[in-house]
């Protein structure tokens, strides 16, 4: 160079709202939350991510409207077509969304290029890490300390499964303390927290994880690029 995303609101009934002293029953609670997380749902964008390891299904975060909304104009143009996953580290990400992977001769480094533009970042205590999520490259921070992010570069976490000891050690080396949502899902689903608020995590993977691991395994060169190209398809699944 990245979920529990939804807090459930509970509404009063409109009979309540005009002043009537009727409670809603439990059920009548239930179905409101099960009724919000769908509306939820159905309200995120859907995007398929076609590469010759297969297919990856993704989610974008509309609490990342900027990162959110880019990724969309990107796809709907078609920049991401044809483009490589050009870095990738198992038990870490893989990484694409460079333009100059279009073209890029064999053993070519990639990883500079971009529009001409980057994103304010859009970090959120509930978007983490977790393995599948989908997040923006960056810059360093000795020459971006805002953490802006890539106009087009992203990444897609992989990581791995982490013991409770584990994830204390990391603790006390980063100097930060992981909250209960960071801590199970690093135990359970895995990821990299280490990367936690400091590169926007804007969406994640919901089908193909096995697609995720398969290209994080394939056999590369000295700058992390694959031997054999992986190219890409980005394209919004219309409802």
């Amino acid at each position: 160079m990245k979920l529990q995303l939804m807090s459930i609101l509970v509404l009063f009934s409109a009979i309540s709202a005009m002043g009537c002293t009727s409670k809603p029953s439990q059920k009548d609670v239930i179905q409101t939350q099960d009724n919000q997380k769908q509306q939820s749902k159905e309200k995120q964008t859907m995007v398929l991510i076609s590469t010759n390891y297969g297919d990856m299904k993704a989610v974008l975060y509309n609490e990342t409207p900027l990162h959110r909304d880019n990724f969309i104009k990107l796809a709907k143009e078609g920049y991401f077509n044809g483009t490589l996953f050009h870095r990738v580290i198992n038990e870490f990400m893989i990484q694409g969304g460079d333009p100059n992977s279009k073209t890029a001769q064999k053993g070519q480094q990639l990883g500079q290029g971009g529009p001409s533009y980057t994103i304010p970042a859009e970090f959120k205590q509930e978007l983490i890490h977790k393995k599948g999520a989908l997040a923006a490259a960056r810059m360093g921070d000795n020459v971006n300390p805002q953490k802006a992010s890539s106009g087009s570069q992203f990444y897609i976490a992989q990581g791995k499964v982490y013991s409770i000891s584990e994830l204390q050690n990391f603790e006390m080396r980063i100097g930060k303390k992981f909250n209960q949502t960071q801590t199970k899902a690093y135990t359970t689903v895995g990821g990299v927290p280490f990367l936690d608020y400091e590169y926007t995590v804007f969406g994640e993977v919901i089908e193909g994880f096995d697609v995720i691991d398969k290209i994080a395994k394939a056999q590369k060169d000295r700058f992390d690029r694959p031997v054999e190209d992986i190219k890409m398809t980005v394209s919004i699944i219309e409802k």
